[in-house]
């Protein structure tokens, strides 16, 4: 006869009692899932998250209240959770799962990770941290109406990066100083002249129009003059934008005329770029106040924040903003900078007043507060019920995981629309892992493209290893027979490579580079291809996803990159025999590409296909592969990078 405690059997009660988990993430989902955690039996409990508690954080993270605000959510967190269950023992971290100091040894010592974050870095730090410890894995992740749950266990099931996300959307430089063509165009702009005016400068966010766009190409005779005249123009002196707005004292009336009529008239002498657009329209401060009515058009019913102004109105949101913030700079100090956050009134009204002029100027609708905040903070209204829903779904899976049935652990999907048997929750068999993944694959490799002659070591570092593969602390031999450290992970000792080019180091195409990130137990080869034909504003590019399409390796180097990440002994994948009766039940869901997908609509199911969720960061949808065969193969993994713990819109 069975032994039960409470609802569970006797030896997975006793598991829960003695077993060690680790909570990534105290938001939306972690919230939910620490107070189901302790209500279930979870004994030993540890929760990590570097954020602080927001106002707006609570309509739907129940464990904080408004005397919390500003306080870490981990050690909140961790207080009200012990209130559910006093004889837990909870450990918080106010911290980064990205320490150093959460090496893979850290994560050893859990039987069972959950994750409940809201990047992708974090998650792709995380997945592989558990894959080098060999410990199991749960992923999940919400948006709006949508989640999902899934496990992932190294050499069983695909890992998070098997199957490649669509990268966050980036736009050419003179496409957002020179001819935007859709509000989000001039949204982007808009928090670069934050940064420019209020912020850190950075060369790469550049507002002014960009006098090298290619499509500009004017007379050459004329440009000296052109540019002469528009450095006079209006008393304005083209040095460093925070500089000259600083040498008139932040006037917003100066700004104003600079930006949106000096800026946009010198964009209209570059002739070539208005013949097969409509021309941009200048905007002048005193003519505008001088026709202004009294009352401009009165807003339509609605909340406040979604409501459309008119122009004037917002030339005077401009004006406040400017000088709220100009205040707020003053109170700091000398050289202080400010940084944008979309939940900080004046630096949301200041975007808002400014992308919408800059819309009006080049014929665009223009957009309430609300739409500006949901594009510039990648928003998707954030639904309790969803995070309430998806931490039940986590603990389920965990108890699959404890009482030592991992095989039956699947992928789960919440969908917003019942599908064609009336189901809101749709399980889906786990994949084996992508013999092509350049994180979990048995001998991790990729190939790059790039110019070796304008590709700086720095940028390898930062834009290329860091940033697109996720690394932290990378370390970068060069294979050419001598054992050349390219990049140290060591503090000032390859400092000096930084500002020198590839091709400074005999890298030419066909090199290859051995990348380890000690920390993440993770090592990578690189194959670089030289080209000199990428487009304009694009540094690099990633050759597909199979390690085949590289250039084959010299034959005596092949014992010595025979390389597995992590632990070798379970590095081969296999796979579960298991599918479930209803895993035709797969929606497609798109979403609003522009807007980030604030809703979501189901279409007919089809057979065979996974759905798509559209990713939170990108706005765009994930590119999943269909199903080939009905009987053995499973979907794959849903693009989960999913903002679990979105800014609720006011």
């Amino acid at each position: 006869m069975v032994q039960l405690v409470g609802s569970l059997r006797k030896e997975l009660a006793d598991s829960l009692f003695s077993c060690k988990v680790l909570v990534v993430g105290a938001g939306g989902i972690g919230c939910e899932l620490l107070k189901n955690l302790v209500l279930t039996g979870f004994k030993n409990i540890e929760v990590i998250d570097l954020d602080t508690i927001d106002v707006s954080n609570l309509n739907r993270q129940f464990l904080f209240q408004k005397k919390h605000v500003g306080k870490s959510k981990a050690q909140v967190a961790k207080e009200s959770a012990l209130q559910f269950c006093p004889s837990a023992n909870i450990t918080a971290y106010h911290d980064s799962i990205m320490n150093p100091d959460y090496n893979v040894e850290f994560f050893r010592k859990f039987m069972l990770v959950m994750n409940a974050l809201d990047n992708r870095a974090a998650r792709n730090h995380v997945n592989r941290m558990c894959l080098a410890a060999d410990i199991p894995l749960i992923e999940s992740g919400t948006a709006g109406y949508l989640g999902q749950v899934t496990v992932i266990k190294k050499g069983l099931t695909e890992c998070y990066e098997c199957q490649p996300k669509p990268s966050q959307k980036t736009f050419p430089g003179c496409t957002i100083r020179n001819t935007p063509s859709e509000p989000i165009h001039c949204i982007v702009w808009a928090k670069y002249l934050f940064n420019q005016l209020f912020g850190e400068e950075d060369a790469d966010q550049e507002v002014s129009p960009d006098t090298a766009d290619p499509e500009a190409a004017w007379n050459p005779e004329e440009t000296a003059a052109r540019a002469t005249a528009s450095e006079k123009d209006g008393d304005i002196k083209r040095v460093s934008t925070k500089e000259w707005a600083r040498s008139t004292g932040y006037d917003p009336v100066k700004l104003f005329n600079k930006l949106f009529k000096d800026d946009i008239m010198y964009l209209l002498t570059m002739d070539k770029l208005w013949k097969k657009r409509k021309a941009p329209v200048p905007l002048d401060w005193q003519q505008l106040e001088n026709s202004a009515c009294p009352k401009e058009e009165s807003p339509g019913s609605g909340l406040k924040d979604q409501q459309v102004l008119g122009v004037w109105d917002h030339c005077q949101l401009f004006q406040h903003s400017v000088e709220t913030l100009r205040s707020l700079l003053q109170e700091k100090g000398d050289g202080a900078e400010l940084v944008w956050d979309k939940d900080d009134p004046p630096a949301m009204d200041f975007v808002t007043a400014a992308a919408n002029l800059r819309m009006h100027i080049f014929s665009m609708n223009m957009k309430s507060r609300f739409d500006v905040k949901s594009m510039a903070g990648n928003i998707i209204p954030a639904i309790a019920t969803t995070n309430a829903v998806i931490a039940g779904l986590i603990v389920l899976q965990g108890l699959k995981i404890l009482s030592g049935e991992l095989e039956s652990c699947q992928t789960i999907f919440l969908n917003k629309c019942p599908n064609l048997r009336k189901k809101l929750l749709v399980p889906c068999i786990l994949d084996p892992p992508s013999a092509n993944c350049y994180v979990c694959a048995s001998k991790p490799e990729v190939t790059i493209k790039l110019n070796i002659h304008k590709t700086l070591v720095l940028s390898l570092q930062d834009k290329i290893l860091k940033e697109r593969f996720g690394m932290v602390a990378p370390d970068v031999q060069i294979e050419d027979g001598k054992g050349t450290i390219l990049i140290s992970s060591e503090e000032g000792e390859t400092e000096g490579n930084n500002n020198k080019f590839l091709s400074d180091f005999g890298i030419r195409n066909g090199s290859r580079l051995q990348v380890d990130d000690f920390l993440q137990d993770y090592t990578l080869l690189v194959n670089v291809l030289h080209t000199e034909d990428l487009e304009r504003d694009v540094e690099f590019e990633v050759v597909g996803d199979a390690p085949d399409k590289a250039p084959p390796p010299p034959s005596n180097q092949e014992e010595v990159n025979s390389i597995t990440n992590g632990n070798k002994e379970s590095a081969q994948p296999s796979t579960s025999s298991k599918a479930p009766e209803n895993e035709d039940d797969i929606m497609i869901v798109d979403s609003d590409e522009e807007e980030g997908a604030s809703s979501s609509s189901a279409t007919t199911a089809i057979t065979g296909t996974k759905r798509r969720h559209s990713d939170v960061e990108t706005g765009e949808a994930s590119i999943k592969r269909p199903r080939t065969d009905q009987s053995s193969a499973a979907p794959t993994e849903d693009d989960d990078d999913d903002d679990d713990d979105i800014i609720a819109l006011d």
